[in-house]
Order: C-alpha cells, then structure tokens, then sequence
C-alpha cells in the first residue's frame, strides 16, 4: 500500500509546526488544562512521571522570562505565541538516574501535541533556546532538565513573519519515506 493512501487520524494529519501565531487570540484556562491533561495520562518508565511544565501566557512574567531564553530566531515569532510552556524532565530520581525520562517527556509532549491539534491549536516545538537562562530564571533543581520550549497558539497571518520565514511556512511538509526509517529483520532492510 502506498503511504499516500493511508489515511491517518485528522488530529496527526492535520498537526503541524507554524511559526505564524494570532497574537491577539488567547487560550482558555480549560484548553490549558486539558493539555496538560493529555500529557498527565502518557506513559512513562516505571509509571515515574518525571515530566514538569513551566507555562507562561502571553503578558505575563513567565511568558516574558521563557521568550528571553529563546534563540533570537525562535524568539523574533515565539513570543507572539499565547501560551509558551518550558518542558523539563527529571533525570535523576528516588532510583537514580532516569534513563528514560527524555523518551518519557517526549511522549507527554507529544500527546499534549496531538491534544491541541484535536482543539484546533497548533504547536510548535523548540529546542533552540538558553537551558542554562532556563534554568537559573525559574530555579529549577539540579535533578531536573529543562529540554524545550513549546508555542501554543492558534493560527496567525503568516505575513507578519520576516521574508524567509515566510517561505519555510508556505513550503511543502515533507516527511522520509517509510523505507528509510522503519525496517523489518535488520538494519536497513525494507518492510517486507
């Protein structure tokens, strides 16, 4: 079967990451919670939840401290974003390390991801910021890393974004063929 018809769930097919976000469009306290919602029930190594997010709404203090961390790239349109959440994972726990606890906060992420497309936001996920600003702005312990920044919003004019941003948000989504990235009996070779 060719991947072109293979039909996915509208929330997966529909998701994707712009950097083109309403400023004056805000999200709800409800639509907040049941992102966060989404991200409690994930799976996690040993069921140890070492997922925690800092969220900061557009005009408030942590909004403005967690777009001070971004690259200057991110930030020129991140901080139009309504809703920026710090995602942090605990590395080091009651067993010691955490081996897993990257992997498991990507899975929060990733269903709190799908839990927006479902709401018709839309995410975008950054690792292009100062971990160190990061942590030192919020008082994050030790034990914890902070491993991204996410934008939530709903969809803006994308004219507002510099030229070539502007290019990149209009260009095509392009995935990997299936053929280079899942393979069946060993390394490399295709799905039979």
């Amino acid at each position: 079967m060719k991947v072109s018809e293979i039909k996915l769930e509208p929330t997966i097919a529909n998701r994707r990451s712009p950097r083109a976000f309403d400023p004056d469009r805000g999200i709800s306290k409800d639509t907040i919670i049941h992102l966060l919602e989404a991200a409690r029930w994930a799976p996690s190594s040993s069921n140890s939840q070492p997922w925690r997010f800092i969220l900061g709404q557009k005009g408030d203090e942590t909004h403005q401290k967690i777009a001070a961390s971004l690259s200057e790239g991110n930030r020129i349109w991140a901080e139009n974003a309504p809703l920026l959440i710090l995602a942090v994972t605990q590395e080091e726990g009651e067993r010691g390390i955490q081996r897993y606890a990257w992997h498991d906060l990507g899975l929060a992420t990733a269903q709190m991801i799908v839990q927006a497309s479902a709401m018709d936001l839309y995410a975008h996920v950054m690792a292009g910021f100062s971990k160190d600003q990061a942590q030192a702005a919020f008082d994050i312990p030790d034990e914890y890393a902070p491993l991204t920044v996410i934008a939530f919003g709903y969809l803006g004019d994308i004219s507002g974004l510099p030229e070539k941003l502007q290019e990149r948000e209009s260009a095509p989504r392009i995935r990997k063929p299936l053929e280079e990235i899942a393979f069946q009996g060993s390394w490399e070779e295709p799905l039979a």
